[in-house]
């Protein structure tokens, strides 16, 4: 190992050799003999010094987290089979499971090598981790773990007749869309036969990875973009962030469509290609798997939960990693035109960026708004939804706002590119939706840092107080709409798919107030800064 490789050697004084005041200075016979013992003992030592430099190496190995040290003639060299860029623990002399789990007080974070444990306490996920050699088979969509060579000729694997099943998406309470979610089985693999040419073939490996796997689902409700985050990329993340993107991801439901959109999140969670678990023939090896991902609730990072207390912060941070990374070859102008982009900035009115809908909740007299805003003293940018530019695009737009404003809808899960601790983001609640929008969105924004205010639609700025007499339920009472005239279903049928709102300007101006104040006041305390 290269720790070992660079252990300072040392000659011990004496060894093969003699001070030279042991030496008598004598002529003649004495005088040549004393010449050729020296030329011996200068050989005899270099021999001792090239043998120290040749295999100390080898007898000496130092553990690469400096955990402990192996001494033997025979110690293992660590290959891009093994774990060795993998964080590793070590307990009591003995060897435990990579350090897949991150989650506190789990059932599976001291789980042993060469072992499959589950936990599925969770009414939203299962997540499974496999510890040792782990393969895939494609075929069946499995993932074989292999015991040791030794451990299976002795026929010692109490894990042999085990299989586990999981469906890796963190919406396990709904069946109808996690039928749709392939299932990925994990066994341990027979043991090895002794044809020597037979268990070459049974234990092939086409591609040989250094990090471990994580399974995840490109599919079931992710083609919405709330969706995407809130059950695949946020959990994804959850579950590995503390790898430090040493970590494959395989895809089931994997599609170009996906991985062209989400390039850079996708990039900020692995530094490696992602594996298409569905349609990919080669064998993949690695140095153990977590199939699933960890699910906290709604656009959420419970810091308690977790052994190293990160947060939802620093989800912002990947995504800010992701999303910032300079041009190579134009660091030096890039680096000056931040300079006078910041100047600009100081310089400027706060800006507001007013995300604008198309179809449904699409707010009515939007150009007013933006008029409203302007005289309040915010410089108006319109994000239109359907634009069909990158999510790069969107990350560059509402990076420079200092504050947001939409209608509950998943294009406000955009609010995760927004600056922690000094953007606001106010959200209009359509009839009937106050509930959701607070749970999906208020909430994770106040635990990102963001000042956060929901606007709450009133009758008459609905466009169902067109549909609806005055005196309707629908109207009136919302909540009790939802209990006698169909729960969720009137929720998606009519207070999300039928209503478009108009905003009562001289109230909304108090919010649009509210936010501006806040601009400034953080403008204030950045150049103070």
């Amino acid at each position: 190992m290269e720790a070992s490789a660079k252990l300072p050697v040392v000659v011990p004084k004496g060894v093969g050799g003699m001070d030279n005041d042991d030496v008598a200075p004598a002529g003649g016979k004495k005088q040549a003999a004393a010449g050729r013992w020296g030329f011996v003992q200068f050989f005899f030592v270099l021999a001792v010094v090239f043998c120290v430099l040749l295999y100390a190496p080898r007898v000496l190995v130092l553990s690469p987290y400096g955990y402990s040290i192996d001494v033997g003639l025979f110690a293992p060299t660590p290959t891009t089979a093994t774990a060795s860029s993998v964080p590793q623990r070590v307990a009591g002399g003995n060897a435990v499971a990579l350090d897949l789990d991150n989650q506190v007080r789990s059932p599976c974070s001291s789980m042993r090598d060469h072992t499959i444990c589950c936990d599925r306490s969770s009414v939203h996920t299962d997540v499974c981790f496999m510890a040792g050699d782990v393969r895939t088979d494609a075929a069946s969509l499995s993932l074989l773990l292999f015991p040791p060579h030794q451990q299976a000729q002795n026929g010692t694997s109490s894990e042999e007749d085990k299989e586990e099943r999981v469906r890796p998406y963190p919406r396990k309470w709904e069946r109808f869309i996690m039928d749709k979610v392939p299932e990925v089985r994990l066994r341990v693999a027979a043991p090895r036969r002794p044809d020597g040419e037979r268990e070459e073939e049974e234990h092939r490996c086409d591609v040989r990875h250094d990090a471990p796997l994580l399974v995840m689902s490109a599919g079931g409700y992710t083609g919405n973009l709330f969706h995407a985050f809130n059950d695949g990329f946020l959990p994804s993340w959850l579950t590995v962030q503390h790898l430090r993107r040493r970590v494959v991801l395989g895809v089931v439901s994997y599609n170009p469509w996906w991985a062209g959109m989400f390039g850079e999140v996708i990039s900020g969670l692995s530094d490696h290609p992602v594996v298409d678990l569905l349609h990919g023939t080669r064998t993949h090896c690695f140095p153990g798997a977590i199939v699933g991902t960890r699910y906290h609730g709604i656009l959420i990072v419970d810091p308690a939960r977790l052994r190293d207390n990160k947060t939802i912060v620093d989800f912002h941070q990947m995504l800010a990693d992701a999303y910032e990374k300079p041009p190579r070859e134009t660091a030096r102008p890039a680096q000056q035109q931040d300079l006078r982009d910041a100047e600009q900035r100081r310089r400027r009115r706060p800006r507001l960026g007013i995300v604008s809908r198309k179809g449904t909740r699409v707010i009515e007299n939007q150009a007013a708004v933006a008029r409203l805003a302007s005289s309040v003293g915010f410089d108006v940018d319109i994000l239109e939804t359907a634009n069909g530019l990158p999510l790069s695009a969107w990350y560059a737009s509402l990076r420079a706002c200092d504050a947001l404003v939409g209608v509950h809808g998943a294009d406000l899960t955009k609010f995760l590119f927004l600056r922690p601790g000094r953007a606001s983001l106010t959200q209009i609640a359509p009839l009937g939706v106050s509930p959701i929008a607070r749970e999906d969105f208020g909430e994770p924004a106040a635990r990102m840092g963001l000042a956060y205010e929901q606007y709450e639609v009133r009758a008459g700025e609905s466009s169902l107080a067109r549909r609806y007499a005055p005196g309707d339920v629908v109207l009136t009472d919302p909540e009790a709409a939802k209990r006698d005239k169909g729960g969720w279903n009137l929720v998606a049928r009519v207070y999300l798919g039928g209503q478009n709102v108009t905003l009562d300007l001289a109230r909304f101006r108090q919010t649009l107030a509210r936010m501006h104040a806040h601009a400034m006041r953080q403008r204030r305390r950045q150049e103070r800064l």
